[in-house]
């Protein structure tokens, strides 16, 4: 069987997973990439850096899943640099979302959610994914995301929405004034990233009913701006990948059981179910 080699990358970290008849035999991890952030140089001089290609084993076909694949032009970028790399032209660029997807459903018609430090959505044909609602970032969008929670805990505390003992324990816990926190979310780079942060303070804090009130009806509106526009949806399993779908998993069930909806599978990262999918696969 030839040797297929599988990529899941983030933002932040890409992993890689080397196929061989049947079995995962290489596994390692690279910086990650976003065609969105970074052009074919800058993506060949990360990975010739991190990554020592003599090592691994010959590569007959290359499946690279990514944050900001979304579209030909992005997509050729990564292609580009990985042909550089790897030496193989047979080289299939999809996005993140395409990786919950197949990961999640496998072979399947289904509907896949990532919930991370933004949030995403679709309906899959087994295949493809046929139909989206488009995310439109954590300002507009990404309801549910570890960005769009912290945003409601923040503006929820300067607002004085929260209990006085909830707002001295984040600006103990955090040593931050209001003028620093405007600072980071309106003048410094990715306000994302700075907002996904507190999620860590909601996880901690989870017990206290204002805070778990705040992650349901992020979780709620997920549902009810995204997930409801899908057919199938009474009858099809919820899937859910990324951090905050782990994290929260108990607050993410009880709101699809406010909607009637059955949760599926909840895990951290798409890998495991992505080389199932390509084993179970004839491409």
């Amino acid at each position: 069987m030839a040797n297929i080699l599988v990529a899941d990358s983030g933002s932040t970290k890409t992993e890689w997973s080397v196929l061989s008849n049947n079995k995962k035999v290489q596994s390692f991890i690279t910086p990650g990439i976003n065609p969105y952030f970074q052009d074919t140089e800058s993506i060949v001089q990360i990975l010739k850096s991190t990554t020592d290609s003599n090592a691994i084993l010959q590569v007959d076909t290359l499946y690279f899943y990514g944050a900001g694949c979304a579209n030909l032009q992005k997509n050729t970028i990564v292609s580009a640099a990985l042909e550089q790399v790897f030496n193989t032209t047979n080289i299939r660029v999809g996005s993140d979302l395409l990786a919950a997807a197949r990961a999640s459903c496998q072979n399947n018609a289904g509907i896949a959610c990532i919930l991370g430090t933004g949030s995403n959505s679709c309906y899959y044909d087994g295949k493809e994914i046929i139909s989206n609602v488009a995310p439109l970032g954590y300002i507009l969008g990404d309801e549910g995301s570890g960005a769009e929670l912290g945003k409601r805990l923040v503006g929820n505390i300067l607002k004085n929405q929260l209990p006085n003992p909830v707002k001295q324990l984040f600006f103990d816990t955090y040593q931050l004034n209001a003028a620093e926190i405007l600072d980071a979310v309106y003048r410094q780079p990715y306000p994302n990233r700075y907002l996904a942060q507190f999620t860590k303070f909601i996880s901690q804090n989870i017990a206290i009913p204002e805070i778990e009130e705040l992650v349901l009806l992020g979780f709620s509106e997920f549902i009810s701006r995204n997930i409801l526009q899908y057919k199938d949806v009474h009858i099809s399993a919820i899937h859910f990948t990324g951090s905050i779908a782990v994290v929260f998993k108990p607050q993410l069930i009880m709101a699809l059981n406010k909607f009637n909806l059955l949760a599926g599978q909840i895990t951290k990262a798409p890998m495991e179910g992505l080389l199932t999918y390509h084993i179970n696969t004839i491409n």
